[in-house]
């Protein structure tokens, strides 16, 4: 402020410095023109423009000391804005407005206002050095701490033992030393796990797609055995896969391979019958194995798509059903040999399965009363110990409530 003030006032002095000589030249010229005065008139003029003289000089006197009056007011002025601004930094008073006139009271909001920006521009200057360094890096000791909460979550929700902690030590090689912003820290985690779980599971082949294939390449009918243990849907599940196969334009036949329990066969001939199929059958206690074989001789014959086999539902653990399936498989030769569990049996499942895949080598595996499952670690645990695809979902009791496995759906499902 000072600085321009100076600037003004040396200007105006200067124009007026430039007036007075231009003045003076021209007084000068225009005494040359006039005719020479009497002395006495000469003296009574040279003595008027003395006291002339004398007058300007006071009147600048007084100029100068009004200038300089000025100026002091200014530099008291600013003063007065130094010491309200020194006030309001150390002290935070509250500044007294009634002590200032209107100009001093505009320079103290002025101040005021420029403290108050500085004080948000350093707000935002940290604000930004902590978001900067506002990261968490976990520690190897931090998830230890962690991990034991998720393995035994993992296992409540039927995920194998093997499989939780195939689980946990991926997880543990994706976080362990790594950075993460603090807000993100819970979704990276999450994320993380959908990832595993997604990579674990076995993409489902399109069993329809193979089926053409081998229509087009061999014009042989595919064969499918369907294996299980005792009341595990297995039945009604090869309905669906019969509905499934009509909808889709393809012919096949039913084969009754369940010459074991009661009541099989006239089960499978009801679904025939619903379905309006065939249904290829012997008497009980006769060889599954032949039967299938009948049922496949039949489908050429007639030139049939798809021949679906069912047999006998049996454990594990009884070692001579175990042999008798192994006989069907051999004799039967099929294309796709697919092993029914049930959702909700938890890690039970495991066991069986890894049994069957030793009997028969499956292909692939259908879950029913998967919608009746509010876990989903069964799911999890079959794909990851077998190798083998999960293809189908029974979601229901009817023949459409079958539904083929999509693992980008079944890993939303899990709500992480």
């Amino acid at each position: 402020m000072f600085g321009k003030l100076k600037e003004k006032l040396k200007s105006w002095t200067q124009g007026l410095i430039k007036k007075a000589v231009v003045e003076e030249v021209e007084e000068e010229a225009k005494k040359k023109k006039e005719k020479p005065q009497k002395p006495e008139k000469q003296a009574k003029e040279k003595k008027g423009k003395i006291q002339e003289e004398k007058k300007e000089k006071k009147q600048s006197k007084r100029q100068e000391k009004k200038a300089e009056e000025i100026i002091q007011e200014i530099e008291q002025k600013e003063k007065a804005k130094e010491k309200i601004k020194s006030i309001e930094e150390h002290e935070y008073l509250e500044p007294a407005p009634k002590t200032f006139d209107k100009e001093e009271r505009a320079i103290s909001e002025k101040v005021i206002q420029d403290i108050k920006v500085e004080e948000e521009e350093k707000k935002g200057f940290f604000k930004k050095i902590f978001s900067g360094i506002n990261k968490v890096k976990i520690s190897e000791e931090d998830f230890e701490a962690y991990s034991g909460d998720l393995e035994m979550i993992l296992l409540e929700n039927n995920v194998a033992l093997e499989v939780s902690d195939k689980i946990i030590k991926q997880l543990k090689e994706n976080l362990v030393g790594k950075e993460f912003l603090k807000k993100e820290i819970e979704g990276q985690i999450r994320e993380s796990l959908k990832d595993i779980i997604y990579n674990i599971l076995i993409e489902p082949f399109d069993v329809i797609e193979r089926i053409k294939d081998k229509k087009l390449a061999e014009r042989k009918p595919y064969v499918i055995l369907f294996c299980g243990i005792n009341g595990t849907g297995k039945t009604t599940t090869i309905a669906k896969i019969g509905q499934m196969l009509k909808d889709k334009k393809l012919s096949y036949v039913l084969a009754a391979g369940d010459t074991f329990r009661a009541a099989s066969i006239e089960q499978l001939k009801k679904h025939g019958s619903k379905l309006g199929v065939e249904v290829i059958a012997h008497e009980y206690g006769s060889d599954p194995a032949s039967v299938g074989f009948d049922a496949i001789k039949y489908a050429e014959k007639n030139h049939i798509d798809v021949v679906l086999i069912d047999t006998a539902g049996r454990m594990h653990t009884e070692k001579n059903l175990m042999a008798q399936i192994e006989k069907v498989a051999k004799v039967c030769n099929p294309d796709l040999k697919l092993f029914v569990g049930e959702s909700i049996t938890g890690n039970d499942i495991i066991e069986q399965i890894k049994t069957f895949n030793q009997s028969v080598k499956i292909d692939g595996i259908i879950l029913s009363k998967a919608d009746i499952d509010e876990k989903g670690g069964t799911a999890l645990s079959v794909g990851y110990t077998t190798e083998k695809p999960i293809l189908y979902l029974g979601v229901g009791q009817e023949y459409k409530d079958l539904q083929k496995f999509d693992k980008n759906k079944f890993v939303e499902s899990l709500g992480l």
